[in-house]
């Protein structure tokens, strides 16, 4: 479990620092990796290549590990993450990875779900959202 969490730790570090030190060794040829708003890279030359595009418009500030849960060849992580964008637009949000390893400890699919931070009680006083918040968005 210390090398997958190890492996885990390394991508995230690879977001914090914007700098590749490993993509297509911790990742299957044929991976499939997908974002919680919906977009999927399939193979690791896709993830590297959205990797290395990303980090020209934007910033990981922040990428905390909470916990992880390991089952056979299964891997949850749950974590919080913060980045910001170019033109000045930040996002903060918690989520979770669930991540499926080959035999030699290698990532052949990752998928992640996101939960946003800004939290509110639909069914305030008179049944109106108590949020205030026009910024509240579905993953």
């Amino acid at each position: 479990m210390k090398t997958r969490e190890d492996i885990i730790r390394l991508w995230f570090g690879m977001w914090l620092e914007g700098k590749d030190k490993g993509i297509i060794d911790i990742f299957t040829g044929d991976c499939l990796y997908i974002e919680s708003w919906g977009p999927q890279y399939c193979g690791s030359e896709n993830v590297k290549y959205w990797f290395d595009e990303w980090n020209t418009r934007a910033k990981v500030l922040q990428w905390d590990i909470r916990q992880f849960f390991h089952k056979e060849n299964q891997t949850v992580v749950e974590w919080y993450f913060h980045n910001s964008m170019d033109g000045g637009r930040e996002e903060k949000f918690e989520g979770m990875s669930l991540i499926r390893w080959t035999e030699d400890n290698r990532i052949e699919y990752l998928q992640e779900f996101g939960c946003n931070i800004l939290r509110y009680n639909p069914y305030g006083e008179e049944g109106i959202s108590e949020s205030g918040n026009e910024d509240i968005k579905w993953f």
